[in-house]
């Protein structure tokens, strides 16, 4: 069926416009510095292609994501099957159909591109103070490098539900994706998305949420495969008591970009948030970037934020950036605090370890292995901990041969 492709009201989305920090170069004109201060549209040509200089692409391959600069002529490049949970897809969302666009705002070109490609918009919808004991698995399968496809999907758990629903993406596609989260009231809601791309697909993602009053969502973003990753969440904690936990990992090689730009709004009284990424590198010109937002806004009085990124750096040639930045309004807090760090293996873990007998190589396979496993182990899904422990103990052999 066709569907519309008009936004949500100018009530709800406003200042649609191109990012300002495109048009430095006009005098007079200040660019956009903060998160919180970037336009929105879901139209592709208020953005523009991106050139590398605007202040949320200076750290990406601009060149390589080309192809999700523009809507999806022929969108097949990705297939989506239920390996479980099937039962609680609901139907299809054109864009005006609610809750499409309830939450999110395209803030991006490639977010605009999948919003305008996407006609009817994947619902997944947990009912009412219904807990879902096994987590919902969505596979999507791309179907090779010079295939396109765009993509919005709905995750929404309803008033006091409980449920984990995992995206795992394999193959290859030129991917535009926009996920968004609505977390009601009393949910209780974890979202992982997991790219295990082949070595040359592109895939960009802005991931929306909105937490509500004594809600929780736990969010998490693996990355391990795939030649230019860009995952970027973004998580409003908009009601009284809410709480956000957003999680990340991804093992960066030879040749790979993989990228997330996380933004955390806390916006009602009372909430808690813990950001937590962490990295590792090996190879020439393997590139990892976070970048990491945290906004207490005016009204957010009692809050406790607190966001890390760790990068472990294996081999020469490869670089990770890693940029915190925290805005406060208000002064009425518990706490808040941010912290980014980058270096090789720890010269004390390493001889702790070799004092004991432990030959060196095995020793930097422990000390990778648990830097890592921290956030492997918070997922709380046995088989899919044990699926990346086995990705990560396969990278390291890449590292050991």
């Amino acid at each position: 069926m066709a569907a519309s492709t008009t936004a949500p009201s100018e009530a709800q989305h406003t200042n649609a416009h191109i990012d300002p920090a495109a048009q430095v170069a006009d005098a007079g004109f200040v660019p956009v510095q903060t998160r919180s201060e970037r336009p929105h549209s879901f139209e592709p040509t208020d953005f523009g292609a991106p050139t590398g200089r605007e202040v949320n692409w200076k750290h990406t391959p601009v060149g390589q994501l080309s192809p999700l600069f523009t809507t999806a002529t022929s969108n097949d490049g990705v297939d989506v099957s239920f390996v479980s949970g099937g039962e609680y897809v609901a139907a299809g969302l054109a864009a005006g159909d609610a809750p499409r666009g309830e939450v999110f705002l395209a803030e991006d070109v490639t977010a605009a591109v999948a919003w305008q490609g996407s006609t009817e918009a994947l619902h997944v919808r947990i009912p009412r103070e219904e807990e879902v004991a096994e987590p919902i698995l969505v596979a999507l399968t791309g179907r090779g490098a010079d295939r396109r496809a765009d993509a919005h999907i709905v995750i929404e758990a309803l008033e006091h539900s409980a449920a984990t629903v995992v995206l795992q993406h394999k193959g290859s596609a030129q991917y535009a994706q926009n996920v968004e989260i609505i977390v009601r009231d009393g949910a209780k809601l974890t979202v992982v998305t997991v790219q295990q791309w082949d070595d040359d697909a592109v895939h960009a993602a802005a991931h929306q949420a909105r937490v509500g009053a004594d809600a929780t969502l736990k969010h998490f973003v693996v990355s391990f495969g795939g030649g230019v990753v860009r995952v970027n969440p973004s998580v409003e904690l908009a009601g009284s008591g809410s709480e956000g936990y957003l999680y990340g990992l991804s093992y960066a090689d030879a040749g790979q970009h993989l990228e997330s730009q996380v933004y955390l709004h806390h916006k009602g009284p009372h909430t808690k948030g813990d950001v937590l990424y962490k990295g590792a590198l090996q190879g020439e010109s393997a590139h990892s970037v976070w970048i990491g937002d945290v906004l207490i806004g005016a009204d957010a009085t009692g809050t406790d934020s607190y966001e890390a990124n760790r990068n472990l750096v294996l081999t020469e040639g490869a670089r990770a950036d890693s940029i915190p930045n925290l805005e406060i309004e208000t002064g009425d807090i518990l706490g808040a605090g941010h912290a980014s760090a980058t270096g090789r293996f720890d010269d004390e873990q390493l001889f702790y370890l070799q004092a004991r007998g432990i030959p060196e190589e095995e020793a930097r396979r422990l000390v990778v292995l648990g830097f890592l496993t921290d956030i492997v182990l918070r997922l709380g899904i046995p088989d899919l901990e044990a699926e990346l422990l086995a990705a990560i103990e396969a990278e390291l052999a890449e590292v050991d041969a």
